[in-house]
C-alpha cells in the first residue's frame, strides 16, 4: 500500500486518509474517491490529498476483515457486516466464550495490519453481547498477511472463537449439619444456590439435610439419584480439608469417584470435584454460600455450558483465579450481601488511645508509667497502634500528662500518625466539653 500526499489528478480510486469538511464538501476518511469526488475537490481548489493507494497484492480493509472474521468464528457466533475495516462477533445465546488464547496471540503476531481482540477465555456472555472483533489497521492488508491469518484461524479442529451455550441441568443439593447449625443458614444456602442455577437456565430440584456423616451423605445422594439429577452439590457444615474428609468419603460410599481436591482460585480453594454414575458431583467450599462470584461459579458455569472440568482444566484456572478485586466480589471471604459497583476501598481507621486516667484501682502509682519489659505500658500500647494500618493515632492525656507525654516522646520517634490531646476538665455547666490539643 502506498500512503502519502497524492496529486489531485492522480487521486481517483485512492482512499482518503483524513476527513475533509469544508467548502461544501463532507468526505469522511476511508472514502474511496470517485472521479466525481476528485472534480469537486479540484473545483474547491484542492491541489493534493493525503490518501492510500492499494497495490495489486493488497486487500481492502473490509474484505480482509470479513475473510478473517469468518475463518475464526465458530458455533454460537453471529458476524456483522464489515465496516471501516472492522468485523464484530456477537454471541447468539447465553453461554461461555470459548477462546483459543494461543492462536489469538499467534494471529496478532503475523502483521501489524491484522488484529483480533476477544473477551477473556470462558467469560460469561449474554445474547447479542460482543465476543470478539477483527480490525484491519487502515486501509488495507497485504494478501500474504490475510492468507496466513486464515491459516492460523483454521489450524485446529476447534474454532478460535465460539460460544458454548448453557444447557439446563437438574441439580440436587445435600447440606450437612453439626450441633448448633441453624436452619436459617441452610435456608439461605438453598436460596443462593437456586438463584445461581436459575441464572444458568438450570434448576434446583431436590435438597436433603443430613448429619455431617459420610454414611448420611451417601444415603442422601442415593435418594437424589432417584430424582433424575444431572449434577450433585454437597455443602458440608464443616469445610473439606482433605480428599478423605467426611464429604468426599460420603461421595465414595455412594459409589462416586473423587477426581480432584482444591483449586488455584481464591475464594474457592477448597472445592472438590467428583463423579457419580457419569454425573458431576461438587463438594462446595464455604464461599459457595455467598452470592458473590467465586471458584464455585467458575466450575458451575463450565459444567452448565457442557465443557469438561477435570483436573487439567482446574489447575489451569490459577491465572485470573485471584477474584479479590472484581466488582462483583470486592474482597476475599467477604460475606456481606452488598453488590458494590466499584472495587471496595480499604477503610480509613484511626486509633484513639485513652491514657488520661488516674489509676485509682492501682492504689496510687500511674498504670501508664508502670514498666513491663523495660518500657512503660503506655509506650507498648502506642507502638502497637503505630504498627497497625491506622491512618492516625491520637493519645488522650490527663492525669500526669507531662510525664506520660515525656515517656512517649522518649521512646517513640517523631511520627506523622501520632499526636496527643489533653482531656478537658468536665464542668456541669458545659455539657459539650471538648478536648484541647497540646500538640
Amino acid at each position: 500500500m502506498r500512503f502519502g500526499e497524492t496529486p489531485i489528478d492522480e487521486a481517483t480510486g485512492a482512499i482518503l486518509a483524513h476527513s475533509r469538511r469544508a467548502d461544501g464538501i463532507n468526505f469522511s476518511k476511508g472514502r474511496r474517491l470517485s472521479a466525481e469526488d476528485v472534480d469537486r475537490l479540484k473545483t474547491a481548489g484542492v491541489a493534493s490529498v493525503v490518501a492510500a493507494r492499494l497495490d495489486p497484492d493488497d486487500i481492502h480493509e473490509d474484505q480482509a476483515a470479513e475473510a478473517i472474521a469468518k475463518a475464526l468464528a465458530g458455533v454460537g457466533i453471529d458476524i456483522t457486516a464489515p465496516f471501516t475495516g472492522r468485523c464484530n462477533h456477537f454471541a447468539r445465546e447465553a453461554g461461555l466464550a470459548v477462546v483459543d488464547h494461543e492462536r489469538v496471540d499467534a494471529l496478532n503476531e503475523l502483521h501489524e495490519s491484522v488484529t483480533v481482540a476477544t473477551l477473556p477465555p470462558y467469560a460469561r456472555v449474554t445474547p447479542r453481547q460482543m465476543v470478539a472483533t477483527v480490525k484491519i489497521i487502515p486501509y488495507a492488508a497485504p494478501r500474504t498477511a490475510v492468507d496466513r491469518a486464515i491459516e492460523v484461524a483454521k489450524a485446529s479442529n476447534q474454532p478460535m472463537v465460539s460460544v458454548a451455550p448453557f444447557k439446563p441441568m437438574r441439580a440436587g443439593l445435600v447440606q450437612t449439619r453439626l450441633p448448633g447449625t441453624r436452619d436459617k443458614v441452610l435456608d439461605k444456602a438453598v436460596g443462593t444456590t437456586g438463584k445461581r442455577l436459575t441464572s444458568l437456565g438450570s434448576a434446583l430440584v431436590g435438597e436433603r439435610r443430613v448429619a455431617h456423616d459420610a454414611a448420611a451423605i451417601a444415603a442422601a445422594l442415593k435418594e437424589l439419584k432417584q430424582e433424575g439429577c444431572d449434577i450433585y452439590l454437597v455443602a458440608g457444615a464443616s469445610a473439606i480439608v482433605d480428599r478423605h474428609d467426611v464429604v468426599p468419603s460420603g461421595i465414595e460410599q455412594a459409589g462416586g469417584t473423587v477426581i480432584h481436591f482444591g483449586m488455584p482460585v481464591d475464594p474457592g480453594n477448597l472445592l472438590l470435584t467428583a463423579e457419580l454414575d457419569g454425573k458431576p458431583v461438587l463438594g462446595l467450599p464455604g464461599c459457595a454460600k455467598s452470592p458473590k462470584y467465586n471458584g464455585f461459579d467458575m466450575v458451575l458455569e463450565r459444567l452448565a455450558a457442557g465443557l469438561p472440568v477435570g483436573r487439567s482444566e482446574i489447575v489451569k484456572m490459577g491465572a485470573g483465579g485471584l477474584l479479590a478485586e472484581i466488582p462483583t466480589r470486592p474482597q476475599p471471604r467477604d460475606d456481606s450481601d452488598s453488590e458494590d459497583a466499584a472495587p471496595q476501598q480499604a477503610p480509613r481507621v484511626a486509633v484513639l488511645l485513652l491514657a488520661a486516667g488516674r489509676s485509682t484501682r492501682m492504689g496510687g502509682p500511674n498504670k501508664m508509667l508502670a514498666e513491663a519489659d523495660g518500657q512503660p505500658l503506655v509506650v507498648h500500647a502506642v507502638k502497637a497502634a503505630l504498627a497497625s494500618q491506622a491512618v492516625e493515632v491520637v493519645v488522650v492525656l490527663g492525669h500526669m500528662a507531662e510525664q506520660v507525654k515525656a515517656a512517649i516522646d522518649q521512646a517513640v520517634p517523631a511520627n506523622s500518625k501520632l499526636r496527643t490531646m489533653r482531656r478537658a476538665t468536665y464542668r456541669k455547666s458545659s455539657p459539650d466539653s471538648s478536648m484541647r490539643r497540646s500538640q
